[in-house]
């Protein structure tokens, strides 16, 4: 488990499209239990989503949620977020119950699926963590906010090649979102962006 605080200053935070939504509004009720009213709240959270395709990060808020099991929490939130793993960011906020975090963390275990928790400006990393060799390069993203492969080999002393390996390894994982852009030279680069 992480937790770190980031400044103000992201740019990319400017550019990042989000959307908020209430868990407790698709719950219709406080207490999340067990695989079926996971499965369903699941279902109406992935509708939201898919509603809004320009949105790069979805802000779930668990405000007004009193329970939930871990077999809620994995149905209902994480299996969502292993489904647009890559495409779309979807982050925890307005969560500070232990317990509940706790279920968010071993249903993110369960599924290997790497879930951020946003209270201001300050992120926790629930489920797994990234390898040890990515770790470094992923706490540079998440303090700068946006990077390119030869931005972050400059900043943390690494080879291109391993930069580059390093930083779509920690993109397919769910740590990380990527955009693409033309580069100065005329190509297209890889913006590496934290979920937030």
């Amino acid at each position: 488990m992480t937790n770190v605080t980031i400044s103000d200053s992201m740019n990319a935070m400017n550019q990042t499209r989000r959307h908020h939504i209430s868990l407790v509004d698709l719950m219709k009720r406080p207490d999340g239990w067990g695989n079926a009213q996971g499965k369903e709240v699941g279902a109406l959270l992935e509708q939201s989503i898919q509603r809004n395709p320009s949105v790069d990060v979805f802000e779930v808020s668990f405000r007004g949620v009193e329970r939930t099991d871990a077999s809620f929490s994995r149905e209902s939130v994480v299996e969502i977020v292993c489904r647009f793993r890559a495409n779309k960011g979807i982050v925890v906020i307005d969560l500070d119950d232990d317990d509940l975090i706790e279920n968010l963390e071993l249903a993110a275990d369960k599924k290997a699926q790497p879930l951020f928790l946003w209270q201001g400006d300050s992120w926790r990393l629930l489920g797994p963590a990234p390898s040890r060799g990515n770790v470094e390069l992923l706490n540079h993203v998440m303090s700068v906010s946006e990077t390119t492969a030869s931005a972050a080999a400059s900043a943390l002393d690494l080879k291109l090649t391993n930069s580059s390996t390093k930083l779509k390894q920690l993109w397919e994982a769910g740590y990380l979102l990527r955009r693409e852009e033309m580069a100065p030279s005329g190509g297209i680069e890889f913006i590496y962006h934290c979920i937030k």
